[in-house]
């Protein structure tokens, strides 16, 4: 009975195979596409090694890139429709798989594919389809699941909604290679937009992408480096809390104080944010929003800690006056 239910599973498994093989084929001719982009989308979770399929075999990628060139006529005038959406985020989830797999990874970052993306995060619209356009290159940018497959509403995935950014999945391996590739685009504004106007979802998973260049000690040096670098990242940090006071969400407001706590390692920043910090976050008004939340305020704590002024003594250990 083992031996014919292995066998079975076995027949079963080659179809899939022969079945992937076949939508890969079919994502470059343009009357199979559409279906094949979908079907691809819904199985990239259960086959390994999609991600090398897709990129080693031939013209898939470019097809990939063609279905978003295909978008931009769309961006201005915002004239996105939710068909439209769905199949190019249905082509944005096969290239997130590539970004997010090891074999893979390093060639993606090479091509400079991330930057057909930019124009999406560029847009301005909140209707439902570019606010999941932007999203989903969000999610190819930070490597996440954010797409679930199309539906009427545009519906992003639901683990997302409900532990959004919780495993910290963002460039796991080779951070570094990641982190100077992003430098040398214009991410960070970019972010730093979305942050200010986008939705509470995609502002969370713009912040956690500043996070994560910031925990790396060359994106803090690099946002450091300059004054208006840093008064940048320092308004649209203090926009959010001032909004977050009236509108709280722990999760958004989780990744702002991580953003901070990591400023303030900096000597200069913290110089700066002595000085700029907003009052709400050094007074009660996000007690009730951090109850259950421990971490959160751990970091809250050590980031009014290292903000404190330490007095400058002479070598007797006496206070020096004006300090």
């Amino acid at each position: 009975m083992l031996a014919t239910g292995a066998a079975v599973s076995s027949a079963l498994a080659q179809v899939d195979r022969e079945k992937i093989y076949l939508w890969i084929n079919e994502l470059s001719g343009p009357e199979t596409r559409e279906n094949a982009l979908l079907e691809l989308s819904k199985k990239r979770e259960s086959v390994p090694d999609l991600a090398p399929m897709l990129w080693h075999s031939c013209g898939t990628i470019a097809a990939l890139l063609q279905e978003i060139v295909n978008i931009y006529p769309s961006i201005t005038p915002p004239t996105l429709t939710a068909h439209q959406s769905n199949r190019v985020c249905n082509a944005l989830a096969l290239l997130q798989c590539v970004a997010s797999h090891p074999e893979t990874r390093s060639a993606f970052l090479s091509a400079h594919i991330p930057l057909f993306l930019y124009p999406f995060l560029h847009t301005v619209s909140k209707t439902r389809p570019f606010e999941y356009l932007r999203l989903t290159s969000l999610g190819v940018i930070g490597e996440f699941r954010f797409w679930s497959g199309p539906g009427p509403d545009l519906v992003p995935d639901p683990v997302l909604t409900g532990s959004l950014i919780s495993s910290g999945a963002l460039v796991k391996t080779d951070e570094q290679e990641v982190i100077n590739f992003l430098l040398t685009t214009e991410i960070i504004p970019l972010c730093l937009r979305i942050m200010e106007s986008g939705s509470e979802l995609s502002k969370t998973v713009a912040t956690f992408i500043l996070q994560k260049i910031l925990l790396d000690d060359t994106g803090l040096a690099y946002i450091c480096q300059t004054y208006e670098r840093f008064s940048h990242v320092a308004m649209i940090l203090g926009k959010m809390v001032l909004q977050l006071s009236k509108e709280p969400s722990a999760r958004l407001l989780k990744h702002v104080v991580r953003c901070y706590l990591r400023l303030s390692d900096n000597s200069r920043a913290r110089e700066a944010l002595r000085q700029c910090l907003p009052d709400q976050l050094k007074d009660s008004t996000f007690e009730t929003v951090l109850k259950d939340d421990g971490t959160t305020k751990r970091w809250l704590a050590q980031l009014v800690k290292n903000l404190q002024e330490v007095p400058v003594t002479d070598p007797r250990g006496v206070v020096l006056p004006g300090q």
